[in-house]
């Protein structure tokens, strides 16, 4: 037998030892995630790819407007006609590269009915301020759009405070209320089509959809598309969900004019999370959430988005599970927080045990010897080839639901540059699924234990799940929002000029130049 050196000797144990029955336990269970993740997106991608079928149809027999309604009768004047009154609310922080793009997008929808878009920020000072200006100016015969300057936030969120004050400055014809995210892209026919689902079923309490994040090339981004991923296939239900996006709900207006169950009390006093408190209450009054199969977005990240950042968004997502609005919300929470946080580590503890097993081999094998000379534990190397196979199965079905939602946005916005596969880069998409999962227990538990938040340079303090102090210093702060790195400050009552030229030239470059960012 060979002799092994102290190191070799370790390895060798190590290997072992990650043979022993709970070892095994471990990675058979990590297989189980893999394959689970794999089966969700599969079951995600086959309603998208319903929708796409069912547009194609549609575009065979005739209906060329297939990307606005599947029935092209929709488009008659007498039902135009008839539509509802929407108020688009858009709560603003911060300007960057993307927001021009995405401005446009939302202001151009080719809904048909009576529509309004309100721009809400907190202050004049507020680099967004001046930028929605421009862009109103070139608008301003063909939109119903203006920007409402709501003020500090003392007692919720300033995104909260900036959606309720944009709720007291709507029509007071307004029958649907539509919260926008301003780092996504909108369809021309998104509004339409989330507005003409409320009217066939007015049990709906919020219309939901999910981005689609397109990774600028940074690991930072492609942790936040990973991150996304495994959330995306509670959204392409097609239907009945229990998940909440912020960055894209409908509701009905009078629900906020009549504070129905309370979401405009529960928003306002101490709330933090617009979606996780309106997911709570619409759990606690069993109303209905939906998402249609439609509702998937283009969500273009910063091309400067570094890994701090990153790790900037994980803190603001883990720390949404500390703010509750009753008893059994907390216990919720609590729940979430244990299973999410066991998952992650239990899919990443098989990739270092199978490291463990492939350093083993190798070193039992560069000495020279064979199966034969000495105890090498090979059942390890099984598991790294089922750990491998499962492994491709779950990136594939991860690439395929991808595929499959790039394809469906392509038929959404037929008049943009296409978007395509080809930048993703799979071998980041892997190793952002070991980071990101390693590294969410970490957050959530310092956000357990922190209690306390930096959110576009306002920190937040909760007490029993609410908010319950507010501090603001632009010192302390960062200067740029974490996933559309947008700056955040301008000078007061002008225009931050340089801030706002360079990140106009950029937009406008990647309006030139789609293919580099936007395919």
């Amino acid at each position: 037998m060979s002799s092994f050196d102290s190191l070799d000797a370790f390895v060798l144990a190590a290997s072992r030892a990650c043979c022993c029955p709970l070892a095994i336990f471990i990675q058979i269970q990590g297989f189980f995630i893999c394959l689970v993740l794999a089966l969700g997106w599969a079951l995600a991608a086959y309603v998208r790819r319903r929708e796409i079928r069912q547009m194609k149809d549609s575009m065979k027999h005739g209906n060329t407007f297939a990307f606005l309604y599947h029935d092209i009768n929709a488009l008659e004047h007498s039902s135009q006609v008839n539509l509802p009154r929407v108020t688009v609310v858009m709560p603003l922080k911060g300007f960057g590269e993307h927001n021009l793009h995405n401005w446009r997008t939302q202001i151009t929808s080719l809904y048909g009915g009576p529509l309004e878009f309100l721009f809400v920020v907190d202050s004049i000072e507020d680099p967004a301020y001046h930028a929605v200006s421009r862009l109103l100016a070139d608008f301003k015969d063909d939109v119903d759009a203006r920007i409402v300057v709501a003020g500090m936030s003392a007692t919720c969120s300033q995104k909260i405070h900036n959606q309720l004050v944009g709720v007291e400055n709507m029509h007071k014809d307004t029958k649907y209320v539509f919260f926008l995210d301003d780092d996504v892209r909108l369809h021309p026919g998104s509004i339409g089509a989330l507005t003409a689902e409320m009217e066939k079923n007015p049990d709906i309490f919020i219309q939901t959809g999910y981005p689609l994040d397109l990774p600028s090339g940074s690991l930072g981004s492609y942790c936040i598309y990973e991150y996304h991923m495994p959330c995306s296939m509670g959204f392409a239900t097609g239907g009945k969900t229990f998940f909440l996006w912020g960055g894209c709900m409908m509701m009905h207006a009078d629900d906020f004019r009549n504070d129905r169950h309370g979401v405009v009390s529960e928003l306002r006093d101490g709330g933090y999370s617009d979606d996780m408190t309106l997911a709570a209450i619409a759990g606690a009054h069993k109303r209905l959430i939906t998402s249609p199969p439609v509702a998937v977005f283009p969500h273009p990240l910063a091309t400067d988005l570094n890994f701090g950042r990153y790790w900037n968004y994980l803190r603001k997502q883990t720390f949404v599970l500390e703010s509750y609005t009753t008893q059994v919300n907390w216990i919720m929470n609590r729940a979430l927080f244990s299973v999410h946080c066991y998952f992650s580590w239990g899919f990443v503890m098989p990739y270092i045990m199978a490291g463990i097993h492939v350093a083993a081999a190798l070193k039992f094998y560069s000495k020279g010897n064979s199966l034969g000379e000495t105890e090498f534990p090979a059942c390890g190397l099984k598991l790294v080839g089922c750990l491998v196979v499962c492994t491709i199965i779950e990136l594939l079905s991860m690439w395929n639901l991808t595929r499959i939602e790039v394809k469906l946005c392509n038929l959404l916005s037929p008049e943009a540059p296409p978007l395509s596969l080809a930048s993703y880069n799979w071998c980041l998409v892997f190793i952002a699924m070991l980071v990101d999962n390693f590294l969410y227990p970490i957050s959530a538990v310092r956000s357990h234990f922190s209690q306390s938040i930096n959110w576009s340079g306002i920190r937040y303090h909760l007490k029993n799940g609410k908010i319950n102090k507010i501090e603001r210093n632009k010192e302390k702060g960062p200067k740029f929002t974490d996933l559309g790195g947008k700056h955040l400050y301008g000078k007061k009552g002008a225009q931050n000029s340089a801030s706002f030229l360079s990140s106009l030239s950029r937009s406008l470059a990647y309006w030139r130049q789609p293919k580099k960012y936007d395919l």
